[in-house]
Order: structure tokens, then sequence, then C-alpha cells
């Protein structure tokens, strides 16, 4: 391969989204079992503020300078010894493990599945961090059954409207809670009952329910105890439910950290192409914009996923 050096986005030191440098770094060479991917389009997530703020650095660590992100789709470049299943040209999305912020990466091909020609680039990076959390949430943690009743808070987010979805697909009776700019956008999702947090305290309308899904923490997860059945679960996205009151209640509280397999990306995918699930996109930027971006990720309510746009 001819490329010699490629842009990226690195940082330097925990901080605000000033933090994120465009730089220009070797093009890196894929070890085995991994490939070299052509980026043309990465997802913005929340985590990504997260660590580059220095809020996830007793749980998370990293050796500066690194590249943030991992959300990414793109084509196949250059393919690693012992690589078996892939070949270059192929259009693949998933997850890097050395960072996304960037014109090429590597990353192990496990993390990756390919892209049906039905679905864009920016469309297939918000699966991983997006539909893929929401998929293993639902289907791998709580193993979700047709006919039981998930509440699912932050409905509009970027975890939100693919949970809301694929629980419906799954014959589930949803509950979401959205602000008021919201509440039509997650009914158009297909929820059977959107609570408007703004105006009513979702436990005052809501009981008996099998599944919370919580993406909020603080408050709302300390409410959403006393809508759930006896037996059922909270999973939170964000924090550690206390273990001693999901004992004082019969129920089941975890910190989800599942991530989905090749086979649920693929499938997710393909329910994307058939019209089955929608995605929604909010904003894309270009990789010298990774300041502006990351400020509407941490401080903008946000419907949707934050992409970069790399190339076509």
């Amino acid at each position: 391969m001819s490329i010699q050096n490629i842009k990226v986005i690195r940082v330097h030191q925990y901080g605000g989204p000033e933090q994120l440098k465009l730089e220009q770094v070797e093009c890196p060479k894929p070890s085995v079992g991994e490939v070299l991917i052509r980026v043309h389009a990465v997802g913005v997530l929340p985590t990504d503020c997260k660590i580059r703020s220095g809020m996830l650095k007793d749980f998370f660590s990293v050796d500066f300078p690194y590249i943030p992100g991992s959300s990414i789709a793109g084509v196949i470049e250059e393919i690693g010894p012992d690589v078996t299943g892939f070949k270059k040209g192929q259009a693949v999305f998933g997850q890097s493990t050395k960072g996304a912020y960037a014109e090429y990466i590597t990353t192990s091909v496990e993390r990756l599945a390919l892209k049906p020609d039905g679905i864009s680039f920016d469309e297939a990076v918000t699966i991983h961090g997006g539909a893929g959390s929401a998929w293993a949430v639902l289907f791998d943690n709580a193993k979700l059954q047709e006919g039981q009743r998930v509440l699912i808070h932050g409905a509009a987010g970027g975890v939100g409207l693919f949970a809301t979805q694929l629980a419906k697909w799954k014959g589930a009776h949803v509950i979401g809670t959205a602000s008021t700019a919201n509440v039509d956008f997650v009914r158009s999702l297909g929820a059977d009952t959107v609570i408007d947090y703004t105006t009513t305290p979702f436990e005052e309308v809501v009981q008996d329910v099998d599944l919370v899904i919580d993406s909020i923490g603080g408050d709302t997860l300390e409410r959403s105890w006393s809508v759930l059945k006896r037996g059922g679960t909270i999973l939170s996205l964000v924090t550690h439910p206390s273990q001693e009151k999901a004992q004082e209640l019969s129920v089941r509280a975890e910190h989800n950290i599942a991530r989905p397999n090749r086979e649920a990306l693929r499938t997710i995918a393909q329910l994307m192409a058939d019209g089955k699930i929608k995605t929604f996109i909010s904003k894309t930027f270009t990789l010298d914009e990774a300041p502006q971006a990351h400020e509407l990720c941490q401080y903008g309510h946000v419907r949707g996923r934050i992409v970069f746009h790399i190339a076509d």
C-alpha cells in the first residue's frame, strides 16, 4: 500500500472538546487477525466524550496520546496474517479496538460484520454502540420475550431509539420516556405508550414492568425501582444499580456491559436494510470538526447519532 501518512484525531490529556487535535501519523499495518480499513464513517458516542474528559479514568485507562472512538464503517484496504472470511474491497462495519477517529484504522476481524448494500456507511456506523447495545441489553442480557412490558428511558437517544424499535419487533409492550419535543418521534418508532418526563413523573403512570432500560442514571434510576414487578430486571447503561435494593425487592439489577456478537450485527443490519428498523443521524461532521461534534454530543440534546463522515 502506497499510503504513508494519514489524518487522525488524538487526545494528549484529559479535558474539554478542545483536546481533540487533528494530526498526521504513520498509516498503521494490520497484525495477525486484523485488517486495515479505509474509514468512511465514525460514530460519535457519549462514552467517547466521557473518556476524553476523564470521567471514566477510574474504570477505563488510556495511554496518551490516544485516538478516540470505536464505532466504524468502511472498506477493507489490506488483510493481515491469519485472517479468514474477509477480503480486500469488502464494505464492513463494527468496532475498532484501536481508536476510530482516523482516515485508516486497524482492528480485529472478530468485531466486524459485512455491510449490506441496502444501507449507507453513515447508517451502518450507528449500529455498534447504538443498535448493537440495544440488542445486547434486550436479548443477550434480559432475554426479552413477546408480551413482556419494557420501560425505556431516553427512548429518543442513540440507544433508546433502537431499543424501542427492537423491543416492538420482538412483540413486547413498549413504554418510552422522552422530552416534549420527542414524544411524537418516539411514538413513530412504535412505542405503545410515551411519557413526557417534563410534565409527568413516569412512576405515577407505569407499573408491573418486566424490564427497565436505564440510560439516564441518578434520580431516574432510583425512581424506576417502584415500577418493576417482582422478579423483574433493571439494566442500566450508565451505572451500577444497588444490589441491596435489588435483593430487597426481589428483582435483578445490573450495569449492562454486554456487546453484540457478529451474528447480531448482521441481523440488525439486515433489519435496517429491509426497512424493519430505522436509524436516525442527528448531524454529520468532518474529522477536523471533532471539537464541535463533541461539544454537541456532550452538551446538546440530540435525537439519534452524531457521525463523522470521512469518505464517500
